[in-house]
C-alpha cells in the first residue's frame, strides 16, 4: 500500500488523478468552497447591534467639578453604545479624599445615593485614586461589576510596561498609595510613588503653569528612576495628562485610571460576568435582614 507522502507526490506529477471538485473527500467537506462567506460566531456578534452599557462614575467627594472633569475625559473614547454617568457625593462628603478618615466619611455620605439608583446601571467606577472603602461596600452590596480608577491603572501598567511610577498629590497619600501597590502584589514591579505636593484642590486651585511645570517634573524624576509607564495618582489630574505625555515622551506611556477604569469595565459587561458572591462578597444586604436592620 503507497504511503501518504507517495500518493501526495503522484498527484502532483498527475493532477488529473486529484479528486475533482464534485467528488466527496474528508476534506473537501470541511473546507468552504472559495466563494461562500463563512459566518462564524465572531462575525455574527459584529454584525449584531451591541447593548447598551450604563456606567455610573461615583466620585464620593463633594467636588462636582472633579467628576465633570473625570466624565469629560473619557466621553470622547467611548462608543455610542455607551451610557457613562457621574455623580458626585453631597455634603456632607469631605470636597477631598486625603486620607482613612474622609475615605470612611466620604464612602459612608456616598452610598447611601448610589444604592438608590443601582438597579438603573450595569457597572460602578469608583473615581478615587485610592483602595477605597466604597468599592468593597458596593460589591458586597451588588452583583454589578465594580472597580475603582487606582487598580484598573495598576492593571494596565503591567500590561503596557515592565515598571511603573505613581504621581501623587500629596505627602500623606504617597504613603498610602505605597501600602496599597504592596498589598496589591504590584511592589516588584513599582520604581515609586512621588508627590507633586500640589494637594487634591491645589491641582485647581494653583496657578496652571505651575501645575503643569511641576507635574511634568515628577513625570520626568520617576522615567529617570526606570518608569515606563507613568500613572496619574490623583482624579483630579484627569485633564494633566497630556502635560505628562510631554514631559515624559512617547516612548513612556501616561495612564489616567478614570479612562482606564471605564474600559475594564466595559470589557466585563460584555463579558457578561457579575461579582462573585460566594466568597468575601457574599450579599451584606441578607446578612443585615437576619439581624433585622433595614436601614439602607
Amino acid at each position: 500500500m503507497p504511503t501518504k507522502a507517495q500518493v501526495i507526490a503522484a498527484q502532483q506529477q498527475n493532477p488529473q488523478s486529484q479528486p475533482s471538485s464534485t467528488e466527496s473527500s474528508p476534506i473537501s467537506k470541511r473546507l468552504p468552497r472559495a466563494n461562500s462567506i463563512v459566518r462564524t460566531a465572531a462575525s455574527r456578534g459584529a454584525q449584531a447591534t451591541p447593548r447598551q452599557i450604563r456606567i455610573l462614575l461615583c466620585n464620593p467627594n463633594s467636588t462636582a467639578a472633579m467628576t465633570r472633569a473625570c466624565v469629560d475625559m473619557v466621553l470622547p473614547t467611548l462608543s455610542s453604545n455607551v451610557v457613562l454617568v457621574g455623580c458626585t457625593a453631597l455634603e456632607p462628603a469631605p470636597s477631598a479624599v486625603e486620607g482613612k478618615f474622609d475615605d470612611v466619611m466620604s464612602a459612608a455620605v456616598a452610598v447611601q445615593g448610589i444604592l438608590q439608583h443601582a438597579s438603573q446601571f450595569d457597572a460602578f467606577l469608583i473615581a478615587c485614586y485610592s483602595d477605597h472603602a466604597l468599592i468593597r461596600m458596593l460589591r458586597e452590596e451588588l452583583t454589578q461589576p465594580v472597580v475603582g480608577i487606582m487598580e484598573a491603572s495598576l492593571f494596565a501598567a503591567r500590561t503596557l510596561g515592565t515598571r511603573f511610577g505613581i504621581i501623587c498629590s500629596g505627602p500623606r497619600s504617597k504613603y498610602t498609595l505605597e501600602d496599597t501597590v504592596r498589598s496589591s502584589g504590584f511592589d516588584n514591579f513599582c520604581v515609586g510613588v512621588r508627590s507633586c505636593n500640589l494637594g487634591v484642590l491645589g491641582l485647581k486651585e494653583r496657578p496652571r503653569d505651575e501645575v503643569l511645570r511641576i507635574m511634568g517634573q515628577v513625570g520626568r524624576e520617576l522615567a529617570g528612576d526606570g518608569a515606563d509607564v507613568i500613572l496619574l495618582g490623583c482624579t483630579g489630574m484627569a485633564d494633566l495628562k497630556s502635560a505628562v505625555e510631554e514631559a515624559v515622551g512617547e516612548d513612556v506611556q501616561v495612564i489616567d485610571g478614570v479612562v482606564a477604569g471605564v474600559h475594564h469595565l466595559i470589557g466585563l459587561c460584555r463579558m457578561g460576568v457579575k461579582t462573585a458572591k460566594k466568597g468575601a462578597y457574599a450579599s451584606s444586604t441578607t446578612a443585615r435582614q437576619r439581624r433585622g436592620q433595614d436601614w439602607l
